[in-house]
């Protein structure tokens, strides 16, 4: 009686989970789904209850990050349009429509006003802005009634950061982008949001180039301006991205979302 009692608590137990999860039945994409804030909202997305399909430009990359988190990947670049065709197709062909969009991907390189190549200004707002609006345009016909997207922006778009000149701009625009994209995608009841981290531990700052220990002098400079003197991990922005996504937020559209330890609140505080 006792082995009987426990397997229905189990049972019990995981009727109850799967009742909680709050987006069961649901499809999400994510791009750049293979590391950091992508992978963390992938892994948060399907435990609550999502199909879950992540992007990303290196296949090797993309197929391990599939094959940890038990979802389908799918290689595109988001930069080129084309690709961005061919992943609206092949997510229709295997899900049907899509109710969450997190436009994920996105490059950092930083350079000093007056130092700025015309290649580092194309290939910058050739992902974080370009990529992110046309990956929004296009799924615009794949997604239900009462979707949400979920764009990833910056509080750099705010903060006069040295050496992120293009970076930021890139993340304004897509912030403004949002919010006039809000108004005219409110009669499908489709919401869209931002998300501006501050500073996230991820694989995005090693990706710029800069030497190790210039990369070290960097982060812990920028903790000591964190008023919570601490970096965010990818799973504190991916629980904010969970919520967006969900009916919980179903009032919310337009809005942009701080989550940086409080570095917005007072930039100068060290």
């Amino acid at each position: 009686m006792f082995v009987f009692g426990t397997i229905v608590l189990v049972l019990l137990s995981d009727k109850k989970t799967k009742e909680m999860s709050t987006l069961n039945g649901k499809v999400a994409v994510v791009t750049g789904g293979n590391s950091g804030i992508g992978y963390a909202s992938a892994k948060e997305l399907k435990e609550q209850g999502a199909s879950v399909v992540i992007t990303g430009r290196n296949a090797e990359r993309v197929d391990a990050a599939a094959s940890e988190l038990g979802v389908k990947g799918i290689v595109a670049d988001v930069s080129n349009l084309s690709a961005i065709d061919d992943l609206v197709e092949e997510v229709q062909s295997s899900f049907g429509k899509v109710d969450v969009l997190f436009v994920n991907a996105g490059i950092f390189q930083p350079a000093p006003v007056g130092q700025i190549s015309e290649e580092m200004f194309d290939h910058q707002m050739g992902v974080n802005f370009k990529g992110a609006v046309f990956t929004t345009e296009k799924f615009i016909p794949a997604l239900n009634d009462g979707a949400s997207i979920i764009n990833l922006s910056s509080v750099n778009a705010y903060t006069g950061m040295p050496n992120t000149a293009v970076y930021a701009a890139s993340k304004a625009a897509l912030n403004s982008y949002t919010r006039t994209a809000a108004t005219e995608l409110a009669p499908r009841k489709i919401r869209i949001n931002s998300v501006n981290p501050g500073p996230v531990y991820t694989p995005i700052f090693g990706k710029t180039g800069m030497a190790e220990e210039d990369l070290n002098g960097f982060a812990e400079a920028m903790q000591d301006r964190v008023p919570l003197k601490r970096f965010g991990q990818p799973e504190d922005v991916a629980k904010l991205v969970a919520f967006l996504a969900s009916d919980d937020a179903s009032f919310i559209t337009g809005g942009e979302y701080n989550i940086d330890g409080g570095i917005n609140v007072n930039p100068l505080l060290s």
